[in-house]
């Protein structure tokens, strides 16, 4: 198994660079052929969501669909997918961020009655206590 970086990611998505975009598609069909999974930490997923929103201006439907395509892809192995899973679920129904959703669950998972934040677009959510 390799892991990947957010960047490979980014030329895999937005194919915004010929050159990298390529040698991403080699390095998957090598990893196909091979049979060998890539990793997606969670930080890495985090990093992926930030780029595409705030750097790209894409919208949350498009993240979402690039997420979808990334976890239901056999190719790529997710750290800890069940929360991220869950995570997404709520990001796609929230008005927090990804990250922020990820973060609670994760909390959660680890045995935490609740997570805090001053972040108020979490008012009202499941599992976060606003300060």
């Amino acid at each position: 198994m390799r892991a990947l970086d957010a960047n490979v990611l980014i030329r895999f998505v937005t194919n915004d660079d010929a050159n990298q975009a390529a040698a991403v598609e080699r390095l998957f069909a090598e990893c196909h052929r091979n049979r060998e999974h890539l990793f997606i930490s969670t930080p890495v997923m985090c990093e992926l969501v930030w780029v595409l929103k705030n750097g790209l201006r894409q919208e949350k439907t498009e993240i979402v669909k690039v997420l979808d395509r990334l976890i239901e892809d056999d190719l790529f192995q997710i750290e800890h997918q069940p929360l991220v899973l869950q995570a997404l679920d709520r990001y796609r129904r929230g008005k927090a961020g990804f990250a922020d959703y990820l973060i609670g669950q994760i909390g959660s998972h680890a045995g935490c009655r609740d997570t805090v934040t001053f972040d108020k677009t979490l008012k009202g959510s499941r599992g976060f206590t606003i300060l």
